[in-house]
């Protein structure tokens, strides 16, 4: 099996910034792609941002300029770096892996979320 397990929210004035982090463990063969989604209270789930391991990244136009996403292929891990923070920033924050198992081929994971509050 394979855990995805997010850390780094919490609870933030606007303007500030925030760092989260994602590491991906268990029986891992090789991971493609890892993408940071968020659901604020009341709507779906969005996609932030998206990192191939070849290294293309995309973002939503909502958070370009302001977030960067980036990763350690050696560690397993993605990151999200949060800046210039605004309350509609606030949400439920999932990573999610494409990931390539032993024996067991492609698959994809999801964290548990890590919860981001910007106050105005």
């Amino acid at each position: 099996q394979v855990q995805l397990v997010e850390s780094g929210g919490g609870l933030v004035q606007a303007g500030g910034s925030l760092r989260l982090s994602c590491a991906a463990s268990g029986s891992i063969f090789s991971i493609n792609v890892m993408n940071w989604y968020r659901q604020a209270p009341g709507k779906q789930r969005e996609l932030v941002a998206g990192s191939t391991s070849g290294g293309s990244t995309n973002y939503a136009d909502s958070v370009k300029g302001r977030f960067t996403i980036s990763r350690d292929n050696a560690k397993n891990t993605v990151y999200l770096q949060m800046n210039s923070l605004k309350p509609d920033d606030t949400a439920v924050y999932y990573c999610n892996a494409e990931v390539s198992r032993p024996l067991s081929g492609w698959a994809k994971f999801w964290g548990q979320g890590t919860q981001v509050t910007v106050s105005s």
